[in-house]
């Protein structure tokens, strides 16, 4: 295994932390969708992103991270996930688009690596995601008919801190540390806008418009490399908890 430039590590980790609380948050809503095929389709994706999560920290092990300290020993401001993944959200429109805009943001991310270490496994979660995404997709196509004014406020709300976490628009091919480095292929300012143009396919002809998303931020000056974000955010103490099995160690298996 080659040994990974710092920048390269630290966007394997928010790729593997935003995974880490996609299960989280699909977990959260499993018994609560819409329907029994929501239900089981965030089971079954919860179940498929942990996987995800496994080995990217295993990688992340072999270039020095912690393995106790990613699995959740650590306070809540050091995971480093999509910010529109920090809270529960109140319906289950606003919950779909926070898990759909972030999980393609972090495949984007992940599909972008050119290191031969991910080779195999980018393919193998490659594999997984195209059920995920189509899933997300069919249903937000659903929404845009059904509900709309719900769909266009979530998504301004949701797209701007998806954009975010894949990284500011001047981050071109000539700027974009990861690019620079060798250790992705496409940068920040290439996978924005691959994001923008995917969703702006998916509602066309719909009454569902990106035109009142903000497309433009976050600058350099303003935007945490590390943690990929704007502003000091975080997700809160009661799911490290829950992600760590705090309140349940009595249970655990010697």
């Amino acid at each position: 295994m080659s040994e990974w430039p710092a920048e390269a590590v630290d966007y394997v980790q928010a790729i593997a932390d935003t995974k880490l609380l996609l299960s989280h948050r699909y977990a959260e809503w499993m018994l609560t969708g819409p329907s029994l095929e929501d239900d089981i389709g965030g089971a079954s994706t919860a179940q498929d992103e942990a996987g995800h999560v496994r080995q990217l920290f295993r990688l992340l092990e072999q270039q020095g991270r912690d393995g106790e300290w990613l699995e959740g020993d650590r306070a809540p401001e050091e995971f480093r996930n999509a910010a529109t993944l920090d809270a529960t959200r109140d319906s289950w429109v606003e919950h779909l688009v926070a898990v759909a805009t972030a999980d393609r943001a972090a495949w984007y991310m992940l599909d972008s690596i050119a290191s031969d270490d991910f080779r195999g496994l980018a393919r193998k979660i490659g594999e997984d995601e195209y059920f995920h995404l189509e899933y997300h997709d069919a249903r937000l196509a659903t929404l845009a008919d059904d509900r709309p004014e719900e769909l266009q406020g979530a998504f301004e709300d949701a797209l701007p801190k998806a954009l975010a976490f894949v990284g500011p628009e001047s981050y071109d091919a000539d700027s974009d540390p990861v690019v620079r480095s060798g250790f992705a292929d496409r940068s920040a300012a290439d996978l924005r806008d691959a994001l923008v143009a995917h969703y702006a396919r998916l509602f066309d002809g719909t009454s569902v418009s990106l035109d009142g998303v903000d497309r433009d931020g976050p600058t350099q000056d303003e935007w945490d490399e590390a943690r990929r974000r704007v502003g000091d955010g975080a997700i809160d103490q009661s799911v490290v908890d829950a992600l760590t099995g705090v309140r349940n160690e009595e249970f655990a298996a010697e």
